[in-house]
């Protein structure tokens, strides 16, 4: 080892104080240096620093003591299929780039065993002896709910996996079975055969609220049994356009080969299970998401019954409601799911559901917003009936229907054949700033300009737009146009409701009509 040298100057400056403290002696002598003085010492009384006992302080050793037994770590083989997804949902596969670490490091074994664990060959990769080609390994979480080895974790973990390992708690392993998968919501439910007592937990009934305690326990980096903490810091996170999902936000730490594991509230039950990083460099950096127990519980339930998942099926398109819209239609608040067009045949258009209705509850329950109804629809089972509370011609009526079965792989409905318009007509301006002309190819009036210091131009409409409708009134000149203009001022609204179509899809837009107002 090479020699140091104690350079007392540097370490204490000119004219620092030396403490020595003796060993058994409980006393402390403190020495004021100076140059070209004498060196005097004075003796003090020793004084033990006595810290306040913390009593509010979070413990969760107790917690982590009880549900740690039903937590476990998944590895999964596969071939050509395997998907680096398994490492890191969402992003690329995790790479690690070691230091060259002398032999006689006290980390170079771990660094050697944590780089092969990921198939890198840790040191051996970067000049040593080379790792032998080896198939395709990943590793995940996930928890047992019940006594008979049903173990919940992600899709992304278990998916195109040719063998399925659960290593427990005690190191014991286990080959498992997948009893099913879902994509959607990005849950998974495999089997461990020949048990009868394995420690499980249990689904929380209630849901968690902002600023609450979460604990994380899982398997990051291969690292099995690692426990953090942390609060919700969100709720209703829409990640990747998931329409089925309704992620809790958590600061706790979560890093790759979490995904699976679950999220326990004080009480030891299960809040929700790790699905995803927000990460700009594949670590953790505060926030991570996790599907609730809601919609664990009701997805695994099925997974576990049929393998498979059916979801309800009501058949519209759907958007958000505006403000704007909100004005144009005399709804006080901005909320609930505006229907585009409701599917030819499909369980909302038998039940009478038109375009332009405001969906505002489904059994009395309101919705807040164009995804909050596909997950209040997608939540429940086929056959169902549903009473929907609908906006129409300024007044909230109920229709009652019952759900059909979505059929995820159906290829979509064909559009319909538009009847060309009889004669072509010549462009003419409005009042609002659009200039219109017939859709000679089909339905509505076609924009040929826009006054670029117009509300309409600020609303986002563009040459080549298709209005099919103002105030629900079906628009095919110029005429109806502005007949259904004055009409919304006549009632008393500033903001009239266009429903416009580019490259084939259907729009809602609240288009102001005041002047002045934008």
């Amino acid at each position: 080892m090479p020699s140091t040298k104690f350079n007392a100057r540097r370490w204490l400056g000119a004219s620092a104080l030396a403490i020595l403290a003796g060993i058994g002696g409980g006393t402390a002598f403190v020495a004021a240096t100076a140059p070209s003085t004498a060196q005097t010492a004075t003796l003090l009384p020793a004084a033990q620093i006595s810290a306040p006992a913390v009593t509010n302080a979070p413990n969760f050793a107790d917690l982590v003591e009880a549900v740690k037994p039903a937590v476990v770590s998944i590895i999964v083989e596969g071939g050509e299929k395997a998907n680096p997804r398994q490492l890191q949902r969402g992003g690329p596969q995790f790479k690690f780039n070691f230091p060259d670490l002398p032999d006689d490091s006290p980390f170079k074994d771990f660094m050697d065993q944590f780089g092969q664990q990921f198939g890198q060959g840790g040191q051996g990769g970067q000049g040593g002896q080379q790792q032998a080609p080896r198939k395709f390994m990943a590793a995940g979480s996930g928890f047992a709910i019940s006594a008979d080895g049903y173990i919940v974790t992600n899709n992304h973990v278990v998916e195109n996996a040719d063998k399925v390992t659960v290593v427990f708690d005690d190191g014991k392993e286990m080959s498992a079975k997948v009893i099913g998968t879902d994509a959607k919501t990005d849950l998974a439910v495999v089997k461990v055969d020949g048990v009868t007592d394995l420690p499980f937990v249990k689904l929380a009934e209630s849901e968690i609220r902002v600023g609450e305690w979460v604990v994380a326990v899982g398997n990051p980096f291969g690292l099995g049994g690692t426990v953090t903490a942390g609060i919700v810091s969100a709720r209703g996170r829409d990640i990747a356009g998931s329409a089925y999902g309704d992620f809790l936000q958590i600061d706790a730490a979560v890093n790759t080969g979490n995904s699976g594991g679950p999220d326990f509230n004080m009480q030891g039950e299960v809040v929700g299970v790790n699905t995803a990083i927000f990460s700009p460099n594949g670590g953790n950096v505060g926030i991570a998401f996790a599907i609730p127990a809601s919609v664990v519980k009701q997805v695994t339930g099925q997974l576990i019954q049929s393998g498979t998942v059916t979801r309800g099926f009501l058949g519209v398109g759907i958007q958000d409601v505006s403000s704007d819209i909100a004005d144009s239609v005399g709804l006080k608040d901005a909320a609930g799911a505006l229907v585009t067009e409701p599917t030819k045949d499909s369980p909302a258009d038998k039940a009478g559901v038109k375009s332009g209705d405001v969906i505002t509850a489904v059994d009395g329950k309101s919705v807040s917003n164009a995804l909050d109804l596909s997950r209040t629809i997608a939540g429940k089972n086929p056959g169902t009936a549903v009473e929907l509370s609908v906006w129409r011609d300024g007044k909230e009526q109920k229709i009652s229907v019952t759900l059909g079965k979505l059929d995820e792989t159906a290829a979509p409905t064909e559009q319909q054949q538009q009847a060309p318009a009889e004669e072509p007509a010549a462009p003419a301006p409005t009042s609002v700033g659009l200039t219109l002309v017939p859709n000679s190819g089909g339905e509505g009036l076609l924009i040929q300009d826009v006054d670029p210091n117009s509300a309409a131009a600020e609303k986002g409409f563009a040459v080549g737009d298709t209005i099919l409708e103002v105030n629900n009134q079906a628009v095919s000149s110029v005429a109806d146009f502005e007949k259904a203009v004055q009409a919304v001022k006549d009632s008393g609204r500033n903001t009239a409701l266009v429903k416009a179509q580019r490259d084939g899809n259907t729009r809602f837009i609240g288009l102001p009509i005041t002047e002045g107002k934008s």
